[in-house]
C-alpha cells in the first residue's frame, strides 16, 4: 500500500531551483480575518471533466468571465491534481480525504463504507459540526459507488437532488445533419426543443438557488456542494454558445500524434466516446484512429462551448450567492473531478496519468482574506454575460504554483472554516473513520508573501487489464485489473511506474515492473518525451521509485 509514502519528501537534486525551506510538517497557521468556529457557510463548486481550460489559468481561448472573476477574489492553484482520473474513484477520494488504495474504489462497482472502512467525508463532518448540508446535482458519483443515495444521511441534512432532465443525457435528442434525432458526442441543442424544455445544469443552478433562499436566514451555517455535469460528454449544450468559438479559429491540440516512447499500457483508447452515433460513423480503427482533422476541430469548439455555458451557470449562482448578502459570508471552492484529453498524445476523454487528465482548477475564496469585504452596495460576483463580457486582462487572483493534491481539500475546507481538521491518517487506516491523507493548505491564504515549497509532490493512479490497449483499458472492472501505472508529480518532473497487481489482495507489486515514464516537464509540458529509459536520467528513475516502494 502506498498510503505510508511520506507527499513531502525531499525530491534532493532534482528539486525546482527555488530557495525555500522545508514545509512544516503541520502545514497550518493562523488565517487573517478568520471568523469564529462554524460561522463562514461553504458552497462548493464541483464541475465533471473540466481541464484548466479557463482564462485565470492563462487559457487565451475560453470565455469563462465567471470563473476568472471568482478568481480574481480567490487562491488560485496552479497546479492542483486529482488522485485518479475518473469519476467515481476521484470524487470518492477527496470527499473522504484518502487516496484510492484506502478507498478501495478504482471504477464505479463498490461503495466505500462497506469495502473499505466507515469513512467520515467533508460534508458529514461539517454536518456533525452543526452545519446544514445538502447536495446539488453531481457530487457524489451517483450509483452503487455512493449507495444508489449519495451516501444520505450520512453526509447531507436533506436528501440530494438531481436533475430530472439528466434522463435525457445520452438518449437520442441531437439532431443531425439528416434532421434525426442522434445519440452524438456533439450536441448543441436548442433548449425550447429539449425533453422539460432545459438542460440538468440549468435545473442544478435553480435548486441550488432556492436552496439558498431557504437557508440564508437559519440560525445554523450551510454548506451547499453544487455538481455541474459540464462539460462532460455528450456535449449537451444550448447552440448559441458555439457563435464563441468559430471553427476557423479552432486549432488541434500541440502534440495530437502518439509520442513514440510513450508505453502502450499508458494509452487511453476512448472507448467511451467511441459509443457516440457521430463518433462510430467515422469508423475510426481500435485502439489509434486517428480521429479526422475537422472532426477533431469540432470535438475541441464543443468542449470550450460546454465551458462557458457551465462559466454562466457558475455565475448566476455567485450572482443569486451575492443577491442574497451571502457572499460576505461564504468560503467558495471551485474545482472539478479530473481533466480532459482534448487530442493531446493522439488521445481523448481521461483514463490517464498525465496532466492534461490529472490536472483540475482549484480555486478558493475566503471572505475578508482573498478579496477585502466589499463597501456597502458594491456586489462581489456581478454576473457577465460571456457574448458581450470582454475584459482587456484577466485578473488571476493569488496565484499558488505549488504542487497540491485534491485530497487536500477536507482538511483545506475545515481548516478554513473554523472546523477541526482531521488528524493524518496512520499508515493503515482502515479502521479510523475521521483522518485525511492530505494535508490542510490553510498556509497559503492570508500570507503577505506565498513561498513555493519545492518539495511538494502530488500522487496518482490508473488502473490497467493489461499492458495493451483493449476495450476495457480505459475502465477495468476490480477483477480484471492487473497492471496498476502509479504516478508522482514534482515541481520537475512526472514519473509513472506501471507495476502488477492482485484485485484480490488489493496489493501491487513493485517488483514486477510492466512499463515506467518519466517527463521533464520545465522543457517538456505537454510530456511527449519519455526519459526513463534515458541514461543520464538512471539517477532520477531510481529515486522515485523508492518512494513509490516506501
Amino acid at each position: 500500500m502506498l498510503v505510508c509514502l511520506i507527499w513531502y519528501a525531499c525530491i534532493g537534486a532534482f528539486a525546482c531551483l527555488h530557495n525555500v525551506p522545508s514545509m512544516p510538517a503541520s502545514r497550518t497557521r493562523v488565517l487573517n480575518g478568520l471568523q469564529e468556529k462554524g460561522s463562514l457557510n461553504v458552497l462548493l463548486i464541483v464541475a465533471d471533466d473540466l481541464r484548466p481550460s479557463l482564462g485565470c489559468f492563462g487559457d487565451t481561448v475560453v470565455k469563462s468571465p465567471n470563473i476568472d472573476q471568482l478568481a480574481s477574489k480567490s487562491n488560485v492553484f496552479h497546479n492542483a491534481f486529482v488522485q485518479q482520473a475518473v469519476c467515481a474513484p476521484s470524487r470518492t477520494s477527496f470527499l473522504t480525504g484518502r487516496r484510492p488504495d484506502t478507498t478501495r474504489l478504482y471504477d464505479f462497482g463498490s461503495y466505500w463504507r462497506e469495502h473499505a472502512g466507515n469513512y467520515t467525508t467533508l460534508p458529514q463532518h461539517f454536518k456533525s459540526s452543526g452545519y446544514i448540508t445538502m447536495s446539488v446535482g453531481k457530487v457524489f458519483h451517483p450509483g452503487i459507488a455512493s449507495n444508489h443515495s449519495d451516501d444520505y444521511p450520512y453526509s447531507w441534512s436533506t436528501r440530494p437532488y438531481h436533475p430530472s432532465s439528466y434522463e435525457y443525457e445520452k438518449k437520442k435528442v441531437c439532431k443531425g445533419k439528416d434532421g434525426k434525432l442522434h445519440a452524438n458526442l456533439l450536441c448543441p441543442v436548442d433548449v425550447s426543443e429539449m425533453p422539460e424544455g432545459t438542460l440538468p445544469d440549468m435545473q442544478s443552478t435553480e435548486e441550488a438557488v432556492r436552496l439558498l433562499k431557504t437557508v440564508k436566514d437559519e440560525s445554523h451555517p450551510f454548506f451547499l456542494a453544487v455538481g455541474y455535469h459540464k462539460p462532460h460528454i455528450p456535449f449537451r449544450y444550448p447552440q448559441e454558445f458555439l457563435k464563441l468559438y468559430p471553427l476557423e479559429n479552432m486549432t488541434l491540440a500541440p502534440d495530437p500524434e502518439i509520442p513514440k516512447g510513450m508505453p502502450t499500457v499508458a494509452y487511453n483508447p476512448w472507448t467511451d466516446i467511441r459509443k457516440r452515433e457521430d463518433v462510430q460513423a467515422l469508423n475510426v480503427s481500435f485502439p489509434y484512429g486517428p480521429i479526422p482533422r475537422d472532426f477533431q476541430l469540432q470535438i475541441r469548439q464543443s468542449y470550450f462551448a460546454a465551458v462557458s455555458y457551465l462559466d454562466t451557470q457558475a455565475g448566476q449562482l455567485l450572482s443569486a450567492l451575492d443577491d442574497l448578502g451571502l457572499a460576505n459570508e461564504t468560503i467558495v471552492v471551485f474545482t472539478s473531478d479530473h481533466g480532459w484529453s482534448l487530442g493531446e498524445h493522439g488521445e481523448w476523454a481521461k483514463y490517464s496519468n498525465f496532466d492534461v487528465a490529472l490536472r483540475v482548477p482549484l480555486i478558493i475564496y475566503v471572505p475578508g482574506t482573498t478579496a477585502p469585504t466589499p463597501k456597502p452596495g458594491d456586489k462581489t460576483f456581478p454576473f457577465l454575460d460571456p457574448f458581450q463580457h470582454t475584459p482587456d486582462t484577466v485578473s488571476k487572483g493569488t496565484v499558488v504554483r505549488e504542487v497540491v493534491e485534491l485530497v487536500d481539500l477536507f482538511a483545506t475546507v475545515s481548516e478554513l472554516a473554523g472546523l477541526t481538521v482531521p488528524p493524518p491518517c496512520p499508515d493503515s487506516s482502515f479502521n479510523v473513520e475521521l483522518c485525511t491523507e492530505g494535508f490542510s493548505l490553510g498556509d497559503t491564504f492570508g500570507a503577505s508573501e506565498l513561498k513555493i515549497n519545492s518539495e511538494a509532490i502530488a500522487y496518482s493512479q490508473y488502473p490497467r487489464p493489461t499492458d495493451l490497449p483493449q476495450h476495457d483499458s480505459d475502465l477495468p472492472l476490480l477483477r480484471d485489473i492487473r497492471v496498476m501505472g502509479y504516478s508522482i508529480r514534482s515541481c520537475d518532473y512526472r514519473y509513472t511506474e506501471w507495476v502488477g497487481f492482485d484485485p484480490a489482495t488489493f496489493r501491487a507489486h513493485f517488483q514486477d515492473v510492466h512499463a515506467g515514464e518519466l517527463y521533464f516537464v520545465a522543457t517538456d509540458p505537454n510530456q511527449d518525451k519519455n526519459l526513463y529509459n534515458i541514461t543520464e536520467y538512471a539517477g532520477v528513475v531510481q529515486r522515485f521509485r523508492s518512494y513509490l516502494q516506501k
